[in-house]
């Protein structure tokens, strides 16, 4: 059996002791396309002291502490500077061990033992236990969950304390990637009594929560007794709902906050030459998605897919759109650069004659189809919409643009409307994103697509230990999702943030938004 152990170098295991075994096989490396992976400083230079403001373009006045209910990307940030978990993806995109410094999986990757730290306290004072993680997992299980980790732990068969520090897990089926599962945002591990968690903000994260006003602000104070070390420099941390993106970008320039999220691309050229800010543009797994219903007309008609595919100027999208921020998609949502990339793999190019072919193959000679659009499904969306609809008139091929409300429109559109614009944040590895989104039957599958090839390899590849066959597994996914897929997916779009220059970092990491929603734990102020 392989074994993960963290313990020697803390949690920050080193590349070549992560890339020896199994779940090393899920390290995530992503680049910046073109735009510097910007690191300051290093943590030598950190020194403690200061109150950190964050801007977050969301929040709600229906926020929850409870990490089962986090739907934003206010309550995520704030519940990782709360919280701890089994596992984290660090700067460099490694998988690492945070609560837990080892596990192993059985022969068949089927049941994993997870050994916790022995130095671990929450904030009330309670020191970290085989049964609050068992309490914590448990939290999100059972029929009546509503928790967004659903998807995740009903793949769980049984969970237990072997003793006070280790944790068994039994899987109803094997899967080598399960520790990746581990550092969901909503998997943080809570104290528990008499079985049930502690859902009031309490954790054992670097911050101890002192205040929130849902949908406004939330201030967290530095834990004093916070396991890691070299870690969660500030004082406090003050994160503030400043959904319009003109005032959190003011708000920055004027010195209100010092870091924001979703800078507006269409105005960050000008941003950039304040010399007191630093514009933080990290390629990860974030990706844009055009999702047809398979099973309606005509998006039924595989022909009809691959002619759409080949209809949009993917280029001319993501200089357009994303000004660049971003890398060109192919048809599937596994990002360029990750460990589980087809690299091999022909990007598709815009190419109105061949969309001509297949239309013709479709017994077709011109096609119009409705394109549902709003900007609620991301920043530019309908911008997109209009470009792909021009791109298209080359083929023969008809887009009519039904421009939606943005009030409403996952709860009326999408998984609605046979055709439409959505986005995914991804996943750190392919079983995570294929499973979760592309499946037969899954509830987010976007497109009802079900290809028995496909789902007969996620199985297969899913508890397979040998790195490479995994690796041609995942390959042949990508290429089937791409030629038989019910999605478009031309672009991968970076993750911008603005950072003022008052504070330091190391690299950012690209797991997710602001440093994996990490920057309160990593940065400090520089001057």
């Amino acid at each position: 059996m392989a074994n993960y152990d963290f313990s020697r170098t803390g949690p920050h295991s080193t590349r070549r002791q992560f890339l020896t075994g199994v779940a090393a096989a899920g390290a995530m490396m992503v680049g910046s396309s073109g735009f510097p992976n910007v690191a300051r400083a290093q943590t030598t230079d950190a020194k403690r002291g200061g109150h950190f403001r964050i801007g977050i373009g969301s929040g709600s006045s229906t926020d929850s502490l409870d990490p089962a209910l986090y739907h934003d990307t206010f309550m995520m940030s704030l519940g990782r500077s709360l919280h701890g978990y089994l596992a984290d993806i660090n700067a460099e995109g490694e998988l690492v061990g945070e609560l837990a410094v080892q596990w192993e999986p059985s022969s068949d990757a089927k049941t994993w033992n997870f050994k916790l730290r022995k130095d671990v306290v929450f904030h009330n004072g309670k020191t970290l236990d085989a049964d609050d993680v068992v309490a914590s997992i448990n939290h999100h299980r059972g029929d009546q969950s509503q928790s967004g980790a659903k998807g995740i732990v009903d793949a769980i068969e049984d969970i237990r304390a072997d003793g006070p520090h280790i944790v068994v897990i039994k899987l109803k089926e094997g899967n080598a990637d399960f520790p990746f599962m581990m550092e969901d945002y909503t998997l943080a591990i809570l104290p528990q009594k008499d079985g049930k968690v502690d859902v009031s903000g309490v954790g054992c994260g670097g911050y101890q929560l002192d205040g929130i006003d849902f949908g406004v602000k939330a201030i967290a104070k530095r834990f004093e007794n916070y396991w890691k070390p070299n870690s969660a420099w500030f004082d406090s941390v003050e994160t503030l709902a400043i959904h319009d993106t003109v005032a959190r970008t003011n708000a920055l320039t004027t010195g209100q906050i010092h870091a924001m999220d979703r800078c507006d691309l269409k105005t960050v050229r000008l941003l950039e030459r304040d010399r007191r800010v630093e514009i933080a543009s990290v390629a990860g797994t974030q990706h844009y998605t055009l999702p047809m219903l398979v099973d309606v007309a005509p998006f039924d008609n595989v022909d009809v897919r691959l002619a759409l595919k080949c209809s949009i100027d993917r280029q001319q999208l993501l200089d357009t759109v994303l000004y660049g921020h971003g890398q060109l998609g192919n048809d599937h949502p596994i990002a360029p650069g990750t460990r589980d990339f087809a690299v091999d793999l022909p990007q598709r190019q815009y190419d109105p004659d061949k969309a001509k072919f297949h239309l013709s193959k479709a017994g077709l000679s011109s096609l119009s189809v409705d394109l549902s659009a709003s900007d609620a499904a991301f920043a530019g969306a309908v911008d997109s919409a209009v470009i792909y609809q021009q791109n298209a008139q080359k083929s023969g091929i008809s887009i009519n643009v039904v421009r939606e409300p943005a009030d409403g429109y996952w709860e009326n559109v999408w998984l609605k409307k046979p055709w439409c614009l959505s986005y995914w944040g991804g996943r750190p590895t392919a079983d995570w994103m294929f499973s979760q989104f592309y499946a037969a039957g899954v509830s987010l599958n976007e497109t009802r697509w079900k290809n028995p090839r496909f789902n007969k390899l996620l199985v297969a590849a899913r508890p397979e230990l040998d790195v490479k066959k995994r690796a041609e597994m995942y390959t042949e996914m990508q290429a089937i999702c791409r030629d038989d897929g019910g999605s478009v997916i031309p672009l991968f779009a970076n993750y911008v943030n603005a950072v003022s220059r008052k504070i330091g970092h190391g690299k950012i990491g690209s797991s997710r938004d602001l440093d994996g929603f990490r920057c309160a734990e990593r940065w400090w102020f520089a001057t």
